[in-house]
Formats: C-alpha cells, structure tokens, sequence
C-alpha cells in the first residue's frame, strides 16, 4: 500500500454553516474514501483493488463505504468525476484572458496534451473509464466535464471569420473537434513516448487550426445552408 495511504486518516473538513457534526463527519468519510480510492485506482487499476484495500486506507468500516456508495463501481464513477473534473478546471484556467482565438485554442490544446499524460488521468480516465463504466456512460461523463469548453474553443475560432453559423452548425463542428480530441487523447496517453505524441498531435491540429485561420482572414464564404438565415 502507498505511503501516503497508509498515513491516510479521514480528514478534518472545515465546518459549513448549518451543517451538523455529524454531516460534516459524513463528507469527510466520502472524500477519505474517494481519495483512497483515486490512490490506490492509479496506482492498482480498479480489477486490482479491493474495497477492504479502500477502507482499510481510509480507516473507515466498510459499512461507511456503503453507505455512500453502491458498491466498487459506483466508487470508482466518483473517482472518475473528480478526476475529469480537475482536468476541465486546469483546462479552463489555462483559458482564462485570453481574447485571440487562436491563442485560446493552442493553449487549450497544450494543457489538454499535458493533462492526458498525468498518471491518474491516463489511468482512470483512458485506460480504465470505457471497460469499468461502459462506452455510453463514459462519453456521458465524459461530455459533461470537458465539452462545453470544447464548444467555447470552437465558437471562438468559428466566430473569427465572418460567419453567421447557426447552432446547430457550431454544434456540428464542436463534435467533430471533441471526437478528434478524445482520440488524439486516447493515442497520446497509451503511447510508449507519450511526450512524442503529444507533439506529433500538436502540430496536427495546429495545421487544422491554420487552415480554419487562412479561411477566416481571406474571408472564404462557407455554404449558404450552413449560415444563420436572416429571416428566421
């Protein structure tokens, strides 16, 4: 078991207005719980690890476990949330301020690239995620953590050029990019040198990101069916 485990005891959460000591005692113990199990994810993989492994680093009953959880899975479902989670928050920090377009994409696109080499991420998020969750529940959690930064990206590079697209359009092209994003992360975090990868994708998109950017400032109509009708 990892150091860090073992030294593990369920933490102290600072008290919430109008929450009980007893509520609060019951945050402390999930949160102990899901830390544990990221751990122990990371570093076992989930067919690996056990629920006495969790509750024995958490210090906790395994009656407590299954009080907030269902069992493994559902565990290892809050695991990935979390996990996913933080990627988007590290994403869209990296956004923050920047107006350019294009900037905004390429940074994106780098912190996505390093997000999907960290040990957790490749694990639980990549290799772990499809088989544990499904693919359909995968692609769910998936899409609710990460694409909506996908569409802001995307909105942003569309709306460089002097194109009215409709909703549905945008919408067209944001799954298109999130797909090739998902794959390009799949590749990069299951290569042998996944730091090669992550260049290779990166000037890969980037030639996407030059064409969509030559379109814009030569000012290329698109398709009169693919625009915002001024009538509607």
């Amino acid at each position: 078991m990892p150091k860090s485990v073992a030294r593990l005891v369920v933490p102290k959460v600072p008290g919430v207005p109008g929450a009980t000591r007893r509520q609060q005692y019951s945050a402390s113990t999930k949160r102990a719980l899901v830390d544990v199990a990221e751990e122990l994810f990371t570093e076992h993989g989930y067919a690996n690890t056990s629920l006495d492994a969790i509750v024995a680093g958490a210090r906790v009953t395994k009656g407590a476990l299954y009080h907030h959880f269902s069992g493994k899975q559902a565990l290892f479902e809050a695991v990935f949330e979390r996990v996913e989670a933080d990627a988007s928050r590290t994403i869209n920090k990296s956004l923050k301020g920047r107006r350019d377009p294009w900037d905004k994409a390429r940074a994106g696109l780098r912190t996505f690239l390093s997000v999907v080499q960290e040990p957790r991420y490749r694990r639980i998020v990549i290799q772990e995620g499809p088989a544990v969750l499904g693919y359909e529940r995968y692609r769910e959690q998936e899409e609710r953590s990460t694409f909506a930064t996908v569409v802001d990206i995307v909105r942003s590079v569309l709306g460089a050029g002097a194109w009215e697209l409709d909703e549905a359009m945008l919408q067209t092209f944001a799954r298109i990019f999130f797909g090739a994003m998902s794959s390009a992360g799949e590749s990069v975090s299951s290569a042998d040198d996944p730091e090669a990868a992550a260049d290779r994708v990166e000037v890969a998109i980037g030639f996407i990101l030059a064409g969509f950017r030559s379109l814009a400032d030569s000012g290329v109509e698109l398709p009169d069916r693919l625009l915002v009708d001024d009538e509607e």
